[in-house]
This record gives structure tokens, sequence and C-alpha cells, in this order.
């Protein structure tokens, strides 16, 4: 819009709001009613409606009130500013309501209707899935496949849920290395971690188990590498901008979804961003992440040289701000080629290295555009409190940078934006396995008993929501979440219904000749026991699961057992 077309359009709007302010209708009631009639509360359950209306009444004596008190120019607004506020009010309004509605559903969902979901088959069915998804997970649930990496405990192998066929990459970890460098304490923390975010653009957990000489993270499988190797090793160093926007932007959400759990990640680089079948990225290794109590502040000098903050290296208390400044120094080695403080190929010392970051200032190609470099320079500010990112509003201030001007964060984050790179299936986007070192033996460590609690607060079996999205994306819970026809119970959640006798297992086979030549001596014992179980029994629900063709079948079985 041209200068002076905007100015014209400026004082026509704030002409007629003052014509409207003469006339008597106030900004403020006009707000209030234009709220009322976007919250249209004829709609609203009869018990809502009185809260609603005590709700805009009080709204109402307060901005009337306001209204007194403020001089006259404060309604010399902008198109703009009137926007703003009648957003707010209207945000504080449906928010208001919407504690209202939220605290009457539950209200009435916890009485007769939970009652009622008690008693249905359907609450049968949820604890059929329930109990399925609490087996033991061991290692003979899985498949194991060729070595896709290696990490500091242990390899990372590529795994297959026997029962539905669920690729993952199985991160084992060796109870013998994890002794001798005293990493309990930062596994467990990874695993924890990990069984909290649920997140798209972060690797989730979905398996936790032990073996007799390792423990084993069940994970997210990326088969498309990391971004070092697609920054140097697919052609000239670096991506377009294009490619660098859409991958900042995808961190950009792994870390605000880390963030809302109050976890600061501390190790943002390159290695650490995975790219999965489909081009999207994930964040990985959290090994060296840490949850923030809240309110307070931490302290710690960890990460990867030339990617830790000047907060870190100076040893001061932090919250999240070394995020941001990794994410400055990922998205400047996108585009450029190397990292900000180390050139690519250069031999330096690591305290070299650290005085760079603290002292000097990065260097800026012509691959730069002018939204890139502030970006890059706002996220690499040495001054925390003038750093982009940390100054309250967190993910959202790096949002709203002119760089993300084109992303459309929404679309984003629901799965609807198509990555510039694809990873071709065929291709293998890592070194060759003959180059992956080999671990050596652990020699001088001895495993005892009093290792057995680490163990068990590590291996506790599967993860609700990524087993329960296994469930779905392999259309196990479509082939056996069926009820009968029109509705009806199904055969297995019948109690009346006889249960299918189990099958016999290999020594029963073997020795039933045997049984049969006793069963003729045994048979008076025989009855007696039938009588006592007729008279003195009780049925309960045992769910059971077979393996069949791969994929989970499910029944419950009428089981009788003696008081």
């Amino acid at each position: 819009m041209r200068p002076g077309k905007e100015v014209k359009v400026r004082e026509k709007a704030e002409k007629q709001y003052e014509d409207r302010v003469e006339c008597g209708a106030s900004y403020h009631e006009e707000n209030l009613h234009l709220v009322t009639e976007i919250m249209c509360p004829s709609v609203l359950p009869p018990s809502l409606q009185p809260a609603f209306q005590k709700s805009v009444k009080i709204l109402s004596n307060r901005r009337r009130k306001n209204s007194k008190t403020a001089p006259a120019k404060s309604y010399s607004l902008t198109a703009q500013s009137k926007y703003n506020l009648i957003s707010k009010d209207h945000t504080a309004a449906v928010s208001s309501l919407q504690r209202l509605s939220d605290r009457s559903v539950l209200d009435h969902l916890s009485g007769e209707p939970f009652q009622e979901y008690l008693s249905s088959m359907y609450f049968d069915r949820f604890l059929q899935w329930k109990w399925l998804e609490r087996q033991p997970v061991t290692k003979n649930t899985f498949r194991q496949y060729r070595v896709l990496g290696k990490g500091g405990f242990g390899e990372v192998c590529a795994c297959q849920v026997r029962a539905t066929g669920k690729m993952y990459a199985c991160k084992r970890l060796e109870k013998k290395r994890i002794k001798k460098r005293k990493g309990e304490s930062m596994a467990l923390n990874e695993k924890q971690i990990l069984e909290k975010v649920n997140s798209q653009f972060v690797v989730n957990l979905a398996y936790a188990y032990e073996t007799k000489d390792a423990l084993c993270l069940v994970l997210t499988i990326m088969n498309g590498g990391d971004l070092k190797f697609h920054i140097y090793n697919m052609g000239n160093p670096g991506f377009e901008e294009e490619r660098a926007l859409f991958y900042a932007a995808e961190i950009l959400c792994g870390l605000e979804d880390l963030h809302r759990e109050n976890t600061v990640y501390r190790d943002l680089k390159p290695e650490n961003i995975l790219l999965d079948d489909y081009g999207h990225i994930r964040i990985s290794d959290l090994g060296l992440a840490v949850k923030i109590p809240e309110g307070e502040s931490i302290r710690g000098r960890v990460g990867t040289v030339g990617y830790m903050a000047p907060e870190v290296l100076n040893n001061q208390r932090y919250t999240l701000s070394p995020d941001y400044w990794g994410l400055g120094c990922l998205i400047y080695e996108m585009i450029a080629g190397q990292s900000p403080f180390r050139g690519r190929k250069e031999k330096v010392k690591r305290e070299e290295v650290d005085r760079r970051v603290l002292e000097t200032e990065e260097v800026y190609s012509h691959k730069f555009s002018e939204e890139a470099k502030s970006i890059c320079k706002m996220l690499l500010t040495k001054d925390v409190k003038q750093r982009l990112g940390c100054q309250g509003e967190g993910a959202t201030e790096v949002k709203r940078h002119p760089f993300f001007k084109s992303m459309n964060f929404k679309r984003l984050e629901a799965g609807m934006l198509d990555p510039p790179f694809v990873p071709d299936p065929r291709a293998v986007y890592c070194k060759d396995v003959l180059d992956i070192e080999q671990f050596s033996t652990v020699k001088g460590v001895n495993l005892d008993q009093t290792d057995d609690d680490f163990y068990s607060k590590f291996s506790t079996g599967s993860v609700s929501i990524p087993w329960q999205n296994e469930m779905i994306e392999t259309e196990c819970f479509k082939e056996l979440n069926v009820f009968g026809p029109n509705g009806t119970i199904s055969p297995d959640l019948n109690k009346s219904y006889p249960p299918e006798p189990p099958k016999k297992g290999l020594l029963q086979r073997i020795f039933k000749r045997q049984h049969q030549n006793n069963s003729k001596s045994s048979s008076n014992s025989k009855a007696s026991l039938n009588h006592h179980i007729n008279s003195n029994h009780m049925r309960s629900l045992k769910p059971t699961m077979l393996y069949k063709r791969g994929f989970f079948t499910m029944r419950l079985t009428v089981v009788t057992r003696i008081d």
C-alpha cells in the first residue's frame, strides 16, 4: 500500500471511530457487544447462561469505569490498535467461558455417564487394550537388523516389532559401559524425558526393556540420515535458504515442545538432527537434556565444542537460553556450510574455539539474505537478555522474525507442508557400516544386585501414546476393535459365552499317551475335584493374546479357579 493511501485509510478509520464515540457508543461497549455476539450465549446450556451473563456484566462495568477515568485522547486509536483490543477482550471472554464449560462438562460426565461406561462392553474392550499394552517387553518382542550407528554407551540398530511389523531404532546401552563411566543418571534421565515428551519433532520412545547385557531404548527410526551428512556429503556444503528455513522451523517447533516441559536440550548440532523417510526432521539424543525446576535456573558446562552458548562456557546460571544460541549456530551452518566459529576441517584447539565464541563475531558471506543474517545475529547475541527467544515469549518471538514470514507454522505442525527434500528409499545416508567403530569389551566391571533398582526404573515396557499410535498405524486396532452386528456385544466380551479351549503345548502332546494310560487310575480323584469346582467356583475375565500371521488376535478367556 502506498504511504499516502495508508495515511488516508488510517485517518478515515479514526474519523469513523470518533463519530461513534460522539454518538455515545464507546469503543469498550461496542467491543463488549461484539464479544457477546461472537460467543452466542443463546446456544449455551441453561446451566451456563447465568455465569456467562455475570461475566459479561462484570466486564461491562470494568469497561465503563475505565472509559470514565481514561483521558479523551486515549480514544484516538489506529485500526490496528482497535483490532488488538478487540482480540484481547475476545480472548479473555473465550477463556473465561471455556473454563466454565469445562467444569460443567466434567461434573456431568463424572456422574451417571461414567458409571454407565464402567458397566459397558466398551470399558471391557478398553481393559483388553490396556492389558495388552502392559505386557512384558523383552528382546523376543523384536527382530533385530543391521547396525545404524553408535552412541556413547553402545550401538544403534534397526529392529521390527514381531506382532505388528512396525520398524524402530533400538539404542543399546551396555550395562558394564554405563557402570564404568558412571552414566546411570544420564541414561535414566534421557529415558524419563523421552517418556514425557510426545512431539512429532522429537524422536519418540516406544519401548524400554533390558537384556542380560544391555538396556534398550526403542525409538522412532529415522532412515534419512543426519543433517551433518546432508550438509557436507550431498553436493556443495550447505543448503539453499528455503531448505534451511524449513528445517529451522521444525527444529524450533521441537525446541518449543521440549521447553513446554521445562526441559532444556543443550546439545543442538547437525549430528543430532535426523531425517525420516519423508524428509521431516526430529531432534534426537537427549542425553544432555535436563528438566529445570519451576522458577529456578541451572548451571552446567555441558555440550559440544563450538555450539555451547557463552553463558554455558562462563559457568553462569541459565534456563532455556542455550537452545536459542544452538538454533542460531544451526541456521548459520546450514546456510554457510560451516560452523560459525570454526572453519570446515580447521584443526583448532578447544580453548581457541571457546575464545572465539566469547569474543569474536561471526562472518556472513553472500549466501545469507538480510533476513537470514538478521536472525543469526539475534540468536547469536552474546548477551542473554538481548538474545532472540530469551525476552519472555520464547519460541513465539523467534517465529515472528521476518526470516519465517513465509512459514505457516499451523500447517507445519499439522504435517500439511511438504519438505523441500525427500530421501531416496534406496540410498543409505550414512557412513558404511564397516566404518563404524566396534566397541571393545569392558573389563574390570562386575554387575551385582545393587544395580537392580536402577534397571527396574529403566525397564518399564511400552510407552502409552507411541504404542497406541503403533496399533492405529499398523491397523491392528481397526482389525481387532470389532463388536457384534448392529453394535451388539462380541463373543470375546460375553461372559456367558463358552471360552475357546487353549491349545496344548508341546510337552502336553509328547506325554499325551502317558496321560491317557494313567487317566483310568485317576478317574476317582478327578471326579472329586470336579465336584469341588462346581460347588465352589468363581469366574473371572482374563485377556489372552495369540500371534497369528504377525498380528495380534485377542480374546477373553473365562478362567475357573478354586478359592
